[in-house]
């Protein structure tokens, strides 16, 4: 089997590759680091990639993606780690886009999707609840038919970026009749709606991109109804298997490792490099094996998805696996930064500890903890495997 790249995939990675070094810049970066800037200066990221025609790398040609093949998504992906680039928002991109063109009538496709290719329109997620987290299929927040509208109430959680948001996708039940995962609906709501109180939550690390979203009898116009009343979960369930293949990050992953690797060998412990610690190289062989594994099982989902599949069970091995590597590789990074993962630099202030890397390692590692929760906990993807895959229970 011949692995390597053709003529015309080579060419496409020096473009890609000459694109990200000379548009990801200290700029874009900097812009990035500050909450203030944050969503301006992701706008602007957003619109370089869309000007190209590579902001949707996954969605189909007709709604403005650039028919790629399973390849040159990979090449992409993996150029765009090496170069240290910020990833675009996914909660439009690779969440709620694809659910609107494959669910949606014309009319939301037409009213939505252009916004959210060109990045003007930002969204974020109304999944999980103060009581349904993990067990998504409890939730209780109400939609009751009122004429041409829906009336919401109740509260989700931990919807990520809400205080920047435009609209929120919603899973809400419209009925309580049969199973648990029936009666569910899939709402597309303003956020500026009369009713929604946004509150903020700090998290661990410090920051604020957490947050309560409460529904206070906010109406809804019927029409911006995903599909059939009451099928949401088929369509939150198509979902959560593109989020799922997303979070795994196996690119972003192999450039933290190296990061890591590079780290190591200018760290000084017991009067040689870090590096050269048997046991700290026996736990980096460890990691590269498992991302090698993780690796051509994403290059086999996207082979399936390129012929026209979908990502199906194989999404929740790629979050579980992913996940874990992603935190394995965050405490080899507080283990290089050693004592120095404990200062805390000011937002804005100098680091004067001599090793810059410290506060970015507790604070991925920090942030990191919840990458095995969050798009379904660790231990509800292993009962989907059980399920689905082993065909057990």
């Amino acid at each position: 089997m011949d692995t390597s790249f053709s003529a015309e995939d080579i060419a496409f990675r020096d473009e890609v590759r000459e694109f990200f070094a000379t548009e990801w810049n200290d700029d874009v970066i900097k812009g990035l680091m500050h909450p203030d800037s944050f969503r301006e200066a992701m706008t602007a990221w957003h619109q370089k990639l869309y000007n190209k025609g590579w902001a949707a790398p996954n969605w189909p040609e007709e709604y403005g993606g650039p028919g790629w093949t399973s390849t040159q998504k990979y090449i992409f992906d993996y150029e765009r780690a090496a170069a240290g680039a910020q990833g675009l928002m996914p909660f439009g991109l690779q969440m709620v886009g694809p659910v609107i063109f494959n669910f949606g009538t014309e009319e939301q496709k037409q009213r939505f999707l252009p916004k959210i290719l060109e990045g003007t329109q930002w969204w974020c997620q109304g999944y999980s609840e103060p009581g349904a987290g993990s067990d998504l299929a409890s939730l209780k927040t109400k939609a009751e038919r009122d004429g041409d509208h829906y009336v919401i109430n109740g509260a989700k959680i931990w919807t990520s970026y809400a205080q920047l948001a435009d609209w929120i996708f919603c899973l809400v039940r419209t009925s309580s009749e049969g199973k648990k995962q029936e009666g569910i609906s899939f709402l597309l709501i303003d956020m500026k709606s009369e009713g929604i109180k946004v509150n903020p939550i700090h998290t661990i690390d410090g920051h604020h991109t957490l947050n309560e979203t409460e529904f206070n009898d906010v109406r809804v116009p019927v029409e911006n109804l995903i599909g059939e009343e009451n099928k949401g979960w088929t369509y939150a369930k198509a979902l959560l298997a593109h989020e799922r293949t997303g979070i795994a990050n196996v690119s972003d992953s192999q450039r933290n490792l190296a990061q890591v690797v590079e780290l190591a060998q200018g760290e000084i412990q017991g009067g040689k490099p870090l590096i050269e610690d048997a046991s700290f190289q026996r736990r980096v062989s460890d990691i590269e094996i498992e991302l090698m594994a993780l690796e051509y099982t994403e290059l086999r989902v996207l082979a399936s998805v390129a012929t026209g599949g979908a990502p199906g069970p194989e999404s929740s091995l790629l979050k579980i696996k992913g996940t874990e590597i992603q935190q394995a590789v965050q405490e080899l990074r507080m283990e290089v930064a050693g004592y120095y993962q404990g200062v805390s630099v000011p937002e804005g202030g100098e680091d004067l500890s001599g090793h810059e890397f410290g506060d970015f390692a507790r604070y991925r590692y920090m942030y990191g903890r919840a990458a095995t929760i969050y798009g379904g906990s660790n231990e509800v993807q292993k009962n989907i495997i059980a399920k689905a895959v082993l065909g057990l229970g």
